[in-house]
């Protein structure tokens, strides 16, 4: 290496020659959480000092590098040192947290909730695509991880319909060794959060551990809808029964009611079954949103086609009768 291209990893860091390890951690803990580029967006002169101070711990991190530095100065890597030829893409990283646990893992033999080992599966998260520890086992999480420097972590819980209406309890696999059980408690809704608290990842600059945030995702339900806190569903029913009203069963999330049919009601509108939707933690429950859809025969017995030809003939009320004169 000639003179000129010699660099001074200590001097870089702002630690002496005697510092410990523990020591040079620290400083570069702190100096990396200044410089990262998510820090400072579009600043080439941080994200130039943030490669170099990476490239300082690299080699005084690692023993065998560090002695061969002490003792050969800018000829160690002559010296067996295998240089860093150190460089980030920094785009494959979604947050702080996620590229320096990879980087602490790389030089110090791991460190927090990820290393590079773990990186090659690809996840969604709030606010962008990235590579992060996944979960697996017992329900397969696609992974988590989370932007900026919080430890927090969010993944994507998947339920079915009956298991977030009653509440189930799920084992999880975080990161493919730890396993934990997490209560779903009854009337999780869909998007809605759960927190699972000291779960989450490591976050490298005090240790301390972030919680879990469970994003529920619920499989599509043939019959219901969510609307906000309430229930929707579409119900059939026959002309008849629109004309002359009926007393009709009606499934619920909670079991079969019966429901009356006001006589005269029309195709659209809309009946509410008040504390018959959604269940609360609190035990109540929100409504239950029922649109009337007024279905035709799709086929007719003769003596049906017989009623139906005299009752068009005795029929007296025009349904378009205001519309006549509408085109001049």
């Amino acid at each position: 290496m000639p003179a000129a291209d010699y660099k001074d990893y200590y001097q870089i860091l702002g630690v002496s020659k005697s510092s410990s390890e523990a020591e040079i951690k620290r400083v570069f803990r702190k100096l990396a959480r200044k410089y990262h580029p998510d820090m400072n967006p579009g600043n080439k002169t941080a994200e130039a000092k943030f490669k170099e101070i990476s490239e300082a711990y690299e080699v005084l991190s690692d023993p065998d590098k560090r002695r061969k530095y002490d003792q050969f100065g800018q000829y160690w890597n002559q010296a067996g040192g295998q240089g860093s030829g150190f460089d980030f893409d920094f785009g494959q990283y979604g947050s702080f947290d996620d590229f320096i646990n990879e980087l602490l893992g790389r030089f110090s033999g791991g460190f927090g909730a990820g290393n590079a080992s773990t990186r090659s599966q690809s996840t969604s998260y709030r606010g962008g695509t990235s590579s992060a520890p996944g979960f697996g086992g017992f329900q397969d999480f696609s992974g988590f991880n989370t932007p900026g420097i919080s430890a927090d972590a969010e993944a994507e819980l998947k339920l079915t319909f009956s298991e977030a209406l009653k509440g189930v309890e799920k084992r999880l696999t975080i990161g493919g060794t730890e396993t934990i059980t997490v209560r779903i408690p009854p009337g999780a809704k869909p998007d809605s959060r759960i927190r699972v608290k000291g779960k989450g990842q490591v976050n490298p600059l005090n240790q301390s551990r972030g919680d879990l945030y469970l994003k529920v995702k619920l499989d599509a339900h043939p019959f219901f809808k969510f609307d906000k806190e309430n229930v929707l569903c579409t119900l059939p029913i026959a002309p008849d029964e629109a004309v002359l009203g009926a007393k009709v069963n009606i499934p619920t999330p909670t079991g079969e009611v019966s429901m009356n049919i006001p006589a005269g009601i029309k195709s659209g509108q809309s009946l509410r079954l008040r504390g018959k939707g959604w269940p609360s933690a609190k035990g109540s429950a929100s409504d239950l949103v029922v649109k009337i859809q007024i279905i035709p025969p799709p086929d007719l017995s003769t003596a049906e086609k017989e009623l139906y030809e005299q009752l068009s003939n005795l029929r007296q009320y025009d349904p378009r009768s205001n519309l006549l004169g509408k085109s001049r």
